[in-house]
């Protein structure tokens, strides 16, 4: 038989980097088996640790989420303006530390110029293209960015048509849109 406890599901963020404007998007549904327990959840934060405005949206569990954010703000703190030093000793720990292991999440962040995927495998990646996108709807959102990304649209006009297409596709992800930028 099937699991005997609901799961909680997915959620969509994308985050669209072109012509100095970086623009990360989440939707707000937080769903618990097959039921949508909130609608209106805000999934992409502004972070400024030290005066540098990062801007981060999470996949997974909000708990574990907020959990690696505090200890990616520490970081950014330790490393000012250094955005990829931060990730990657977040993602250090977060593979390392028996405690933070544990956590199911995912991240993606940014400063305006760097855009940045980070995994609890390890791993940090800047994607190709300028387009990162996680989540259950994440590949709905990353192929219709990627149609997009070579248009006249702006970096936040791409996340919001692709984060509307994901909607359309994906039963864990609806239109209430968190959206974040930093640039032009």
């Amino acid at each position: 038989m099937g699991d005997p406890f609901p799961r909680w599901h997915g959620t969509t963020i994308v985050g669209v980097k072109k012509n100095g404007e970086v623009a990360i998007a989440g939707d707000g549904q937080v769903s618990l088996g097959q039921t949508v327990i909130k609608g209106s959840a805000r999934k992409v934060l502004r972070l400024a640790p030290g005066g540098h405005d990062v801007i981060a949206g999470f996949a997974g569990s909000t708990a574990d989420a907020f959990t690696l954010l505090e200890r990616f703000e520490s970081k950014l703190e330790a490393t000012p303006g250094q955005l990829q030093r931060a990730c990657v000793e977040l993602a250090k720990d977060w593979r390392t530390d028996k405690y933070l292991q544990k956590l199911e999440a995912m991240l993606i962040v940014s400063d305006g110029s760097g855009l940045f995927v980070i995994t609890g495998a390890g791993d940090v990646l800047e994607p190709e293209h300028g387009i990162a996108a996680i989540g259950s709807g994440g590949n709905y959102a990353l192929a219709a960015a990627r149609a997009m990304i070579d248009s006249e649209k702006t970096a936040e006009e791409i996340v919001r048509a692709s984060m509307a297409i994901a909607a359309d596709i994906c039963v864990y992800t609806n239109e209430c849109l968190t959206l974040e930028k930093i640039g032009t």
